[in-house]
């Protein structure tokens, strides 16, 4: 299922489309041009495509640093990021990402790219982040840890959830761990073929596939005690809401998905947005 907000197809009489304009399920929010959530232990931020300086197919806010967007574009998408979260670029941690299930644990903010699709911490002040382009980003939030995960349907299916929620217990998550899915390609839309179908166990056949439906009821399996999922499809929302691998035929941006420990776990909803990111 999409949310959808007041907009129709754009055009050159419409006004641009902005998440204040999308109905988004609480405790998601609007934060800037970009998509919030506050839950005990930590926060998390999905970006939209808007707010930054790229062009043409990866305009705006493009964060894909191994498309063929202008180097010095994606650098300055990253720190008005940075900018956003209220932490130096440095604080992003990221990884190369390949559609599996290994979970880096993170202690310090080096620009390392380690080859994973998950990134996860203990310390205040760093924020793993993922990015995508209708792969699900997934934030996992726990009292004392939290983690970013990119799942795709491989990812998915080869245990990403699962190792990411073990990971953030082993970091010492205490209590109740949450998630919260961020966009990403929708069940009215995520038309696969019979190999992915039978991936996870279904009916070998060609049609739409519910990646949503499927991380949600993996992190219920494995012990995420609530899962929040903000119900917005990249493939067919505006378009100039989110970029879309299978919309725009590969040639498109990525935006992100990024948590951080929080020194508290007040609602975003408000407060100045540029106080409530760096509380």
């Amino acid at each position: 299922m999409c949310v959808r907000g007041s907009y129709g197809p754009p055009n050159a009489h419409t006004s641009p489309t902005t998440i204040r304009r999308v109905q988004l399920p609480a405790p998601f929010e609007p934060v800037g041009d970009h998509i919030g959530i506050a839950l005990p232990g930590g926060r998390a931020l999905f970006t939209t495509r808007r707010g930054g300086v790229s062009t043409g197919p990866y305009a705006s806010l493009n964060l894909g640093r191994w498309i063929d967007d202008d180097a010095d574009a994606v650098d300055r998408n990253r720190q008005i990021l940075a900018d956003t979260i209220g932490l130096p670029l440095d604080a992003l941690l990221q990884g190369r990402q390949v559609h599996g299930n290994r979970i880096e644990r993170r202690a310090v903010g080096d620009r390392a790219l380690p080859e994973a699709d998950g990134q996860a911490t203990t310390m205040r002040g760093l924020a793993p982040a993922v990015i995508t382009a209708d792969c699900l980003p997934i934030a996992l939030i726990a009292e004392g840890a939290v983690a970013m995960l990119h799942a795709g349907w491989r990812g998915l299916a080869a245990g990403v959830i699962e190792e990411g929620v073990n990971v953030v217990r082993d970091l010492g998550g205490e209590g109740e761990i949450q998630g919260a899915i961020g966009p990403g390609a929708g069940a009215c839309c995520y038309e696969v073929g019979p190999e992915v179908h039978q991936a996870f166990g279904h009916e070998p056949a060609r049609g739409t596939i519910d990646l949503k439906a499927i991380a949600a009821d993996r992190l219920h399996a494995a012990g995420v005690a609530k899962v929040h999922e903000v119900g917005l499809c990249t493939i067919c929302s505006d378009p100039q809401l989110f970029f879309s691998h299978r919309r725009d035929r590969g040639v498109t941006g990525r935006q992100a998905g990024v948590v951080w420990r929080a020194r508290d776990d007040r609602p975003i909803r408000g407060r100045q947005a540029g106080v409530a990111w760096r509380s």
